[in-house]
């Protein structure tokens, strides 16, 4: 019987190896699912290291392989209210499940230096790989871990002339089709609810935008604003620009956030979604249409990208080519 304070021993190798009856050898070899360990002695070896609550120790793994068996992820944590990190952060833990490693979450806010956590992590070799999003098109992260030799993965694309391995969402694609879904109810007049100009997507969004307008005979209603604005300021500009003369008829919105912002505006100037304009916005968990279901809703399967940056980054780690580490996926209309 333990004693009242007293301090429970971690379980170790060396312990499994006592409840077996098996070498620590074997053991280790069993737990990495060597080829030469019976299938038998496999499952008896990880029924008792999950009795155990056994972990392996990541100091002790970093002295004997120079590994660290992390992926840190670098997260913005600004405003953010529909579940987009959460969502990644599943997507990524899903596929880290089957293997060594574990995400650590390294916040980071958008207004300070995107390169300080880019470096903390570089010079504190705290991760074997690294997952970074808000990709710029000369993204002086992506160069320094390329200058490193550290493994990493984006969400979304560069324009650098370099391969690097990313997953991205098809903001060109769902810019189009939103101005043509618009266009389609009898919109003419539409704004954009553009990401941030310094982003990579923002041009894809924009690009797809203005060529939507162009083939369906639409006409822009200048923003100026973008969904890294506080909610707040996203909504106070929506209930000016419905409230004024030039009023559109149609809102493209670039995130579901905004995209609540944005009809929080609209009602406040006393119209109503799917009356005198319509809606379209983006989101990453089905929550809009149950807001307003008049808002025309595209999903970004978020989960999905976290999974495809974590199968990315563990297959750059492994030594695959960056060029077979890159994907897009398509908008789902909802």
């Amino acid at each position: 019987m333990d004693r009242p304070g007293a301090t429970k021993e971690r379980p170790t190798l060396k312990t499994i190896a006592f409840m077996t009856g098996l070498g620590i050898t074997t053991v280790s070899r069993a737990l990495k699912d060597a080829p030469d360990i019976g299938a038998e002695t496999k499952e008896r070896v990880r029924m008792v290291a999950r009795q155990l609550g056994y972990q392996p120790n990541r100091a002790g793994v970093r002295l004997r392989t120079g590994k660290t068996n992390v992926i840190a992820l670098v997260l913005g944590i600004d405003e953010e209210i529909l579940g987009f990190a959460n969502q990644m952060v599943v997507g990524i833990s899903e596929v880290l499940a089957g293997t060594p490693y574990h995400i650590v979450v390294t916040p980071h806010v958008h207004s300070k230096d995107p390169m300080l956590p880019v470096r903390y992590i570089l010079e504190t070799g705290s991760a074997d790989g690294v997952i970074i999003s808000r990709t710029e098109p000369d993204d002086a992260r992506v160069r320094l871990l390329m200058e490193q030799n550290m493994p990493f993965a984006t969400h979304g694309r560069t324009n650098m002339g370099v391969q690097h391995p990313f997953h991205d969402f098809d903001n060109e694609a769902f810019a189009y089709a939103a101005v043509e879904r618009l266009v389609q109810r009898g919109r003419r007049r539409i704004a954009l609810l553009p990401p941030p100009a310094k982003l990579t997507y923002y041009q894809h969004t924009f690009d797809g935008f203005m060529r939507g307008l162009k083939s369906f005979g639409a006409e822009e209603v200048p923003v100026h604003i973008n969904i890294d604005a506080s909610l707040e300021q996203i909504r106070a500009t929506i209930q000016d620009l419905m409230s004024g003369p030039d009023a559109p008829d149609g809102i493209i919105s670039s995130s579901g956030s905004s995209g609540i912002a944005a009809n929080a505006g609209i009602e406040a100037a006393g119209k109503r979604v799917g009356r005198e304009l319509d809606l379209v916005a983006k989101q990453s968990t089905p929550i809009l249409n149950w807001i307003r279901p008049e808002i025309i809703a595209v999903y970004e399967d978020v989960r999905q990208t976290g999974r495809e940056l974590a199968k990315a980054v563990i297959a750059r780690i492994d030594g695959v080519d960056a060029e077979l580490l890159q994907s897009v996926s398509k908008p789902r209309w909802e």
